[in-house]
């Protein structure tokens, strides 16, 4: 086996909110409650790309239904702490929504403007359901009224980063989720 040459320095620094056997754990749970409500379905899992990609790959190996896979790219930060509250559009979901269930797999919410800018983007379709799957819920964070169906955790009003979180496209490698002093 070899070794790891490459240590994120991250992990020496800021502490760790959310363990990786927290996470898996979670996820487990998620799995199970998603494969409930949806037996006998075959819903559409559409990933919010850059940073629910991780998230996304644990849950649906933990789903014991069928599912098809998309993705979707949407921007707000652009290397910045805080949302610049202008949400963009860079890559469109490629599937057919009409008369299908549809989750939405999501890193974080926080102000739910992202979550809002998806729900638009389903407006346009005819889909069954739409329902938004979020890791993480951020306390405190809202400047629009939104609704996430299903939460891994709760988390407090500050900045995290790994298990496919970033800053300024770092730090999405880490297993843990931290704390960005």
């Amino acid at each position: 086996m070899s070794e790891r040459l490459y240590e994120p320095t991250i992990k020496n620094k800021h502490k760790i909110l959310i363990s990786e056997e927290q996470i898996k754990r979670r996820i487990e749970e998620l799995g199970k409650q998603i494969s409930e409500e949806y037996r006998d379905k075959c819903p559409i899992v559409i990933g919010v790309l850059n940073g629910a990609f991780v998230f996304m790959a644990d849950l649906i190996r933990e789903l014991t239904i069928d599912c098809e896979v998309d993705f979707v790219k949407i921007s707000s930060y652009g290397g910045q702490r805080v949302s610049s509250g202008n949400i963009r559009l860079l890559k469109d979901f490629d599937c057919h929504v009409d008369g299908r269930h549809v989750l939405v797999v999501e890193d974080i919410a926080d102000s739910g403007r992202s979550i809002k800018f998806l729900e638009q983007m389903f407006s346009d379709s005819d889909p069954k359901s739409v329902k938004i799957i979020s890791l993480l819920l951020k306390e405190g964070g809202a400047v629009v009224d939104f609704k996430v169906d299903y939460i891994g955790f709760t988390i407090p009003n500050d900045f995290v980063v790994g298990y496919g979180l970033d800053f300024d496209q770092k730090y999405r490698n880490l297993s843990d989720i931290y704390i960005l002093e």
